[in-house]
């Protein structure tokens, strides 16, 4: 018989995960005592398998928060059906055995198929790298509400990218100061930012200008209000809602 369910975390931790002591199957949390089961990154198969093996348990769990909309569903069998299917295993697995016995196994041959030309053709010369520049962009992420840096305490470990910048760069915690050297088209209008932070997410689109461009500087603050910073990850005692 197939279970349905939802999950949920009612009461939210507060606690930082990426601070907890980690271990085989999460972290150990030294404020509860518990260890958190990390399901963020567990397909929705894994997900219910773990459910259908630990369903009797009280289970303190970390989920992306996109995962709370997720059905999932797994077979439930009877302990009566299971030494059913025990018993027709263990029969056909003999009759297996037998029939080995008396046949000669076959040898099965594979043809690999042959490698096919390709024609090379010419490729094209790339005209956008005339009008490519790399500047370094300079700033202060703030807080639309305060004008001031974020909390480190409430949004720590917070990193910019910026046009898909090969690497994130960290944010000053204290000054909210940031330097990133970025790759831009003369013809671009906006630039392309994203802010994460441990359990956090944010990519919006700002306005660029070439001409605001100094000695291949461009200083820009990055305002964001605390409602855009959306929140990807949540922890918590694991709730199970049967359909």
């Amino acid at each position: 018989m197939k279970k349905k369910f939802t999950l949920e975390i009612a009461s939210p931790c507060s606690e930082n995960f990426n601070k907890m002591i980690p271990n085989a199957t999460g972290s150990f949390c030294n404020s509860c005592a518990k260890n958190v089961i990390d399901l963020s990154k567990k397909s929705n198969a894994e997900v219910a398998k773990f459910i259908a093996e630990t369903k009797d348990q009280n289970i303190c769990a970390r989920l992306k928060v996109t995962q709370l909309d997720h059905e999932f569903e797994y077979n439930e069998t009877s302990k009566i059906n299971n030494l059913k299917y025990a018993a027709i295993a263990a029969s056909l697995l003999l009759a297996s055995n037998v029939s080995g016995q008396e046949k000669t196994p076959v040898k099965t041959e594979v043809n690999c198929p042959k490698p096919s030309k390709h024609l090379m053709g010419k490729v094209a010369y790339n005209h956008t790298s005339r009008h490519e520049l790399v500047i370094a962009v300079k700033g202060k992420l703030l807080n639309a509400t305060t004008n001031k840096p974020f909390s480190r305490k409430m949004y720590p470990n917070l990193e910019l990218r910026i046009n898909d910048s090969e690497n994130a760069f960290r944010i000053n915690s204290k000054t909210g100061e940031f330097c990133i050297p970025v790759k831009v088209l003369k013809s671009n209008k906006s630039l392309i930012v994203t802010i994460t932070g441990d359990d956090y997410y944010l990519s919006k689109e700002i306005p660029f200008a070439i001409e605001s461009v100094k000695n291949n500087v461009l200083v820009q603050d990055i305002i964001v209000g605390e409602g855009e910073l959306a929140k990807i990850m949540i922890a918590g005692g694991l709730g199970i809602n049967y359909k």
